[in-house]
């Protein structure tokens, strides 16, 4: 997968980056305006592997899928390996922990919300298929300082998960409101909170 640059005008587009497996939840950071973007990564590797993360995407970068995991981590199962690309291949700035299908991404800003929440991003997390334990099932905050990650993730919303293990709710999109409130999609328990 790839992230695409599109000129408005004329329409003309190309590759920014690559080597993304499914990109989402695209957001801009506010002091550096870079692009960043949660990744969900590969599966069948283990409980543990690969972390899903989220990283600014730089022009030209690769990132390895399908040839390599978290940099140059060489994912064996894939043949026949390009040498060149793994050895180019961008380790990304944050994991978000294994199988946490984090999909939401929305940077903080000040508004509604307590002083230690204003200098981050917010990371909705659907939650993990195949994952033993599950993982994810959260909205977590991370923190920043100076345009990048500073520190350990800050649960914000959970309580989606039974103790059963059932899912009453799964965090989708994560956005900012014009109050500077979080709203949270939850395509299991049809609701947007905030």
């Amino acid at each position: 997968a790839a992230v695409w640059q599109v000129d408005a005008a004329t329409g003309a587009h190309r590759v920014f980056a690559g080597g993304l497996r499914n990109p989402v939840g695209m957001s801009w950071q506010p002091q550096t305006g870079a692009l960043w973007v949660a990744v969900n990564e590969r599966d069948e590797i283990g409980s543990d592997l690969v972390p899903d993360y989220m990283t600014s995407v730089r022009d030209g970068a690769f990132y390895g899928w399908p040839f390599s995991y978290y940099g140059q981590n060489v994912d064996a199962r894939v043949q026949p390996q390009d040498a060149s690309l793994v050895a180019r291949a961008v380790a990304p700035d944050y994991a978000l922990g294994a199988h946490t299908a984090s999909l939401g991404l929305a940077f903080s800003k000040a508004g509604s919300l307590p002083a230690a929440l204003t200098d981050g991003v917010f990371v909705g997390q659907h939650g993990s298929w195949n994952r033993k334990p599950l993982s994810g099932y959260k909205v977590i905050f991370v923190p920043f300082a100076a345009g990048v990650p500073a520190g350990p993730p800050v649960d914000v919303l959970t309580g989606f998960l039974t103790a059963s293990g059932d899912a009453q709710g799964r965090p989708v999109g994560v956005t900012i409101d014009h109050l500077g409130g979080l709203l949270v999609a939850d395509d299991v328990g049809n609701t947007v909170w905030r």
